[in-house]
Formats: C-alpha cells, sequence, structure tokens
C-alpha cells in the first residue's frame, strides 16, 4: 500500500478535514516537515498534527483552494517525502528499537538466561570477596613467606567459608534463625566449621 493511501479522510466540513495517518506520522521531525509544507499551500492557514493520534488536521480557505486541489497537493507533498525516504526511514528507526527491546526481555526471561545472570552475580561477588580476603592477606605477608602452605590454605578455607554462607543465606535467614532447634544438627555444622576454621589460624607450636 502506498503511503498516500494510509492518509484516510475521518472528518470533513468547510473548511476543515482531518486525515487518520500512517504510524511514522508520530514522529517529531517528520510531523513537523509535513505541517511546514502546508502550511505554505496557498489557502491553507492552520495545520496540526496531533502524533499520539497520528492525526492530520487542516483548515483552509475553500474560496482560495478546494478540497479535491488541497488533496492533491497534499498527496503530492507526501510522495515527495516518501521518495527522499523520510517515511521509510522513520519507520525503521521506530520499529527497530521496539523490536530490539522485545527480543531483549524475551532473552531476559529465559530460564537458561535467568540462571546464566544469577551465575554470573555470584562469580561477581566470590570474585569481589577473594579481592577483599587477598587485601587482607597481603596485609600479613610474613606468614606467606614462612609457611607459604598455610597461607595459601588459609585463603582457599576463607573462600569455601564465605561461598557456602553465601550458598546457604537464604536458608539461613529465612529458616534457621527463626527455627533454630529444628534445624540444631545445621547450626552444630555451622559452630564446627567456624571452630576448624579459627583452629587452622592458631599458630603452629
Amino acid at each position: 500500500m502506498s503511503i498516500q493511501k494510509q492518509f484516510i479522510v475521518r472528518y470533513r466540513a468547510e473548511g476543515h478535514v482531518r486525515f487518520q495517518g500512517p504510524e511514522q506520522l508520530s514522529d517529531v521531525e517528520l510531523a513537523q516537515q509535513l505541517t511546514n509544507k502546508i502550511s505554505a499551500i496557498d489557502g491553507v492557514y492552520g495545520v496540526t498534527v496531533f502524533r499520539r493520534q497520528r492525526k492530520l488536521s487542516i483548515r483552509y480557505q475553500e474560496a482560495a483552494i478546494d478540497f479535491v486541489a488541497l488533496a492533491k497537493r497534499l498527496f503530492q507533498l507526501i510522495a515527495e517525502l516518501d521518495k527522499q525516504g523520510d517515511f521509510e526511514r522513520k519507520a525503521v528507526q521506530k520499529v527497530e528499537p521496539a523490536l530490539k527491546s522485545r527480543l531483549q526481555q524475551k532473552f531476559k526471561n529465559l530460564k537458561v538466561s535467568r540462571w546464566a545472570n544469577e551465575k554470573y552475580g555470584e562469580a561477581k561477588e566470590t570474585v569481589q570477596a577473594a579481592k577483599v580476603i587477598t587485601k587482607l592477606g597481603l596485609k600479613k605477608p610474613n606468614a606467606l613467606v614462612k609457611d607459604p602452605e598455610k597461607a595459601i590454605i588459609d585463603f582457599f578455607n576463607d573462600i569455601l567459608v564465605l561461598y557456602l554462607i553465601k550458598l546457604h543465606w537464604t536458608r539461613i535467614t529465612q529458616e534457621w534463625i527463626p527455627r533454630p532447634i529444628v534445624h540444631r544438627y545445621e547450626w552444630m555444622a555451622v559452630f564446627y566449621m567456624f571452630y576448624l576454621l579459627i583452629r587452622s589460624r592458631r599458630p603452629k607450636k
């Protein structure tokens, strides 16, 4: 369908006509171009483009130009803009972002995508925690020099503890803390883990 046929007369009275336009009419630049060109027609004294409703309202003096002559001149202007690629360019610019947005939203809603995002977030947080622990370890360079094996083991123990806490954090806050008796064995495992962690940090005699 040609672009001219997409301008449909919705209202017509003496000296006033209103068209329903295509989707491209909602573009600011195109609407301004149409307004300027139609306003330059002899006999036209009022042009309004309602971009949200995609409507074009024209007021004119029938003594200077009748409806048929106005319609011919209007379609000629539209054809010129279409030949320049203005309508096609605006349509592409409008459709592409919407399509891209829909595809991105569908991709985000995929289970695989959600799983990948969650794992990426967990990995990022683990790396940040490792950086903090590394900085703390660097503050005690003597431990690494005196006993590098123990220093490395302590480092990975800290990483493991942080990972286990993060892995069970939801259950700890929502299940274990509200019902400590029910989850007493889990708490025993937690206390024993911290006992081993503290015990491993004791200097060798």
